[in-house]
């Protein structure tokens, strides 16, 4: 039974390719098999609770291992990146974001406002004259 070398959670798969080799498992049973999913999940929730404060770990946030997806997804729209490229990214089409995120997005409109309210701005100025 060969084990991967590599430890930590920030431990990409790129980073643990001279050990790992496709349908390798990162982290294993101790029969070098799948972990059971309520070792997962009692794993994560012991995790999360070490490192959050209460009022994140008690919030939907990443309660689920697959919920980081989400939360990483949810927070690269709130961060103003395009849903073309987050949906590249997640590999999933850019019609998939709003039906699956439009309520999570959150935090933009003070930015938008303020960039209509420019554009606003700069569109009614008189033109600039010529020589």
């Amino acid at each position: 039974m060969r084990r991967a070398r590599c430890q930590g959670i920030r431990t990409s798969r790129a980073s643990c390719g001279k050990w790992l080799q496709p349908g390798d498992l990162l982290v294993q049973d101790e029969f070098g098999g799948t972990l059971a999913s309520s070792v997962i999940r009692r794993a994560w929730r012991s995790a999360r609770k070490a490192v959050l404060p209460p009022h994140v770990f008690e919030s939907p946030t990443g309660r689920r291992v697959y919920d980081n997806r989400n939360t990483r997804l949810t927070k690269w729209l709130n961060d103003g990146i395009p849903p073309a490229q987050v949906a590249e990214w997640a590999g999933i089409s850019v019609a998939v974001l709003p039906a699956t995120y439009a309520r999570c997005i959150d935090g933009q409109l003070p930015d938008l406002k303020r960039r209509l309210e420019d554009f606003d701005t700069y569109s009614t100025r008189p033109p600039a004259k010529t020589r």
